[in-house]
């Protein structure tokens, strides 16, 4: 009995030990389109800043951006680019997700 027990604790050891751990992805991505509302076409050289994170990048030629490795909280996606209004909008990160937005943004008159 004693050495049936002694191989059931090896073999559960071997078992663990050949195991991978569980990972889990703890950042969240958001994406997006900024186009004109009038167009809907996409607006290059936009500046898109993410709070509360501070991070600030420019659109490309696509009119995308994208932040990636951010905490899963909520954000608010602050547009600007002369010649337009300012326009916000927020986004829900969740940890191992890709939120995608499109924000649209008037021409001034």
């Amino acid at each position: 009995m004693k050495r049936l027990s002694i191989c059931a604790v090896l073999l559960a050891l071997l078992i663990m030990v050949g195991c991978e751990p569980v990972t889990y992805d703890a950042f969240a991505t958001v994406c997006g389109t900024v186009v004109d509302s009038e167009m809907m076409e996409p607006i290059e050289g936009v500046s898109v800043v993410l709070s509360p994170s501070g991070k600030n990048i420019v659109t490309k030629a696509d009119g995308c951006f994208e932040f990636a490795e951010l905490d899963a909280v909520q954000y608010t996606i602050t547009v600007q680019k002369s010649g337009y209004s300012t326009n916000r909008k927020t986004a829900n990160a969740i940890a191992g997700e890709t939120v995608e937005i499109s924000i649209t943004m008037d021409k001034k008159q």
